[in-house]
């Protein structure tokens, strides 16, 4: 089975996507880069070494100190898939980005969008 392209597409290349999306609504590229801190565990600096690099989203993911425990209360839907029903590891985690900055370009509280679990 071929992979999809976007598993061989560079994060940097469609970082600045995601921030024009962001600044049009008033948002901020620092808010971006918290959302994809928060999702992966990477520091900023490392961020910003994987983007000066052009690691592609498979070894992003792939490599990830640690993916976020709460992004599973990430729901909805996504390219008109529903998030919680994509099978495949990688691309989900590719769309819980997608939908965390959606959510940030819909104008949603940055204490929303970084999910957190109920309280009891």
């Amino acid at each position: 089975m071929n992979k999809h392209r976007i598993y061989t597409t560079s994060v940097a290349s469609v970082y600045p996507h995601y921030v024009t999306k962001a600044e049009k609504k008033g948002r901020t590229r620092a808010e971006v880069d918290e959302i994809i801190c928060w999702l992966t565990g990477y520091s900023p600096t490392e961020l910003i070494s994987h983007l000066d690099q052009r690691t592609d989203f498979e070894t992003f993911f792939a490599t990830a100190p640690q993916m976020n425990p709460h992004r599973s209360l990430i729901k909805g839907v996504i390219c008109g898939v529903r998030i919680e029903n994509i099978e495949e590891v990688t691309m989900r985690e590719i769309r819980y980005l997608d939908k965390l900055i959606d959510e940030l370009a819909k104008g949603k509280a940055m204490s929303k969008i970084l999910r957190s679990p109920p309280q009891s």
